[in-house]
């Protein structure tokens, strides 16, 4: 497949490191700086030019390519860009737009703009924490099948009651299963006799009841679902979109901004949410307002040292847990090296909804794990798929090493995969694989 990627950032160079393997991957970017490091980086072709003129476009072979990303900072110009590529030949096209009216007008219009898929940033980023918002204790979280299967990663404490524990020994949760663990820099797949030790990553998949009550067993005084006392940092449009999904279920939460006239706007469109005019980082004001009663403190300013100073603040006067947006990924593991419960990077969180759907089409959802070491995968079983038909034990056999499945849904219901559960055609299977065999798995799945 010819993939032409506009923008050279984080999101496109992500994308692009993720496809080059395997795919003709172009990327295009009006920077010179840009385009000389992913030159020597990644094994694309990297042109210098503005994506929306159709001459860079032409140059890039818009007339040969089978998908068009465009993932740059100005929504205006992934949408140009968009646009112009329809213009030069029969391509699928994906834009990332940050504004969720636009999202809003291209659901609406039936593909407006010349846009076959729309990806935002912020609404995104907003759907991700209030997903860690729900799961306590969790690293990172996503729900798979329609909400009827969760994937969480869980960071092992010292002192959990599974610590020093076999796989074997833990797994006594009905409808979860444990696929993956993360140590250090390797990533295994789960056996039975694998040991459980503090600071292992374990990834886990199952029913939300199930993966809810394993991450209680881990952290017992973090009760999932008790998170009602919540305050969102930051009027940004992260912000808001975080508020008004937690009003969407049930939920109050408090707001604090800063800016006087942004306050008073943001007061208006959320009446669930008491809105608070202030500077976070007053001391003063955040006893007051009994900022270490909160279960979870959420910091959605527009700046990375002002998230992690408000998370650590908050963490100091006790608060539960600290979720912080954080626009650097570079930063995210330094963010929770340092206290930060959770840090949430919109641009990753984009990059894992474009890649979706570069796995030959075949891929209904897909997470990327602990800095894309791995990904967990939702695929719908056809006739052409190895495991239809077949029962997993006779199947395991073709798929590649460091695959498992993780879970299967068949008409809405949650079933955990046995070595003789039978996948039938129509079946939802969540895999989790490492990064290098997905696209193996992804072919014969």
């Amino acid at each position: 497949m010819r993939v032409i990627i506009i923008g050279a950032g984080e999101v496109g160079s992500s994308i692009a490191a993720g496809l080059a393997d395997d795919h003709e991957v172009v990327v295009v970017d009006i920077d010179g700086d840009r385009v000389d490091d992913l030159t020597y980086s990644i094994d694309v072709l990297a042109i210098q030019g503005d994506g929306t003129s159709m001459p860079t476009l032409e140059e890039a072979g818009i007339d040969r390519a089978d998908m068009l990303i465009a993932s740059t900072d100005n929504d205006e110009t992934n949408i140009v860009a968009c646009n112009a590529a329809k213009i030069g030949g029969e391509v699928f096209t994906i834009a990332r737009v940050k504004k969720p009216d636009l999202l809003d007008t291209w659901h609406r219009s039936n593909r407006a703009f010349g846009v076959d898929f729309m990806v935002c940033t912020d609404l995104l980023s907003a759907q991700a924490i209030v997903t860690i918002v729900g799961l306590p204790a969790a690293r990172d979280a996503d729900p798979f099948a329609g909400g009827s299967i969760q994937m969480a990663e869980f960071e092992i404490p010292e002192d959990s009651s599974v610590t020093g524990q076999t796989v074997a020994e833990a797994d006594r949760f009905d409808s979860l299963t444990f696929v993956g663990l993360l140590r250090g820099e390797t990533v295994e797949i789960t056996r039975g006799e694998t040991v459980l030790q503090a600071g292992d990553y374990v990834v886990v998949i199952g029913s939300p009841e199930s993966v809810q009550l394993f991450g209680a067993e881990l952290s017992p005084e973090q009760t999932p679902g008790s998170a009602e006392e919540i305050v969102i940092v930051g009027g940004s449009e992260i912000g808001f979109q975080v508020a008004r999904l937690l009003e969407d279920q049930g939920l109050s939460p408090r707001l604090i901004e800063a800016d006087h006239d942004r306050a008073r706007d943001l007061a208006e469109r959320l009446p669930n949410t008491v809105v608070m005019e202030s500077d976070a980082t007053d001391m003063e004001f955040l006893t007051r307002e009994h900022i270490d009663e909160a279960d979870v403190v959420i910091s959605a300013l527009t700046h990375d040292e002002s998230n992690l100073l408000i998370s650590l603040l908050a963490k100091q006067l006790g608060t539960s847990r600290a979720v912080a947006v954080v626009e650097h990924g570079d930063y995210v593991d330094i963010f929770e090296a340092v206290g930060v419960d959770a840090a949430i990077n919109p641009r990753e969180i984009t990059a894992e909804e474009i890649t979706r759907f570069t796995h030959e089409g075949r891929a209904e959802n897909i997470a990327l794990i602990h800095n894309d070491r791995a990904e967990v995968l939702e695929v719908e079983i056809n006739r052409e798929s190895i495991l239809a038909g077949r029962t997993l034990q006779e199947s395991m056999a073709e798929l590649p090493d460091a695959v498992v499945i993780g879970a299967i849904t068949r008409e809405g219901e949650c079933l955990i995969p046995r070595g003789d559960t039978r996948i039938e055609v129509g079946d939802h299977v969540v895999v989790f694989a490492r990064t290098d065999v997905v696209d193996a798995a992804a072919a014969v799945l």
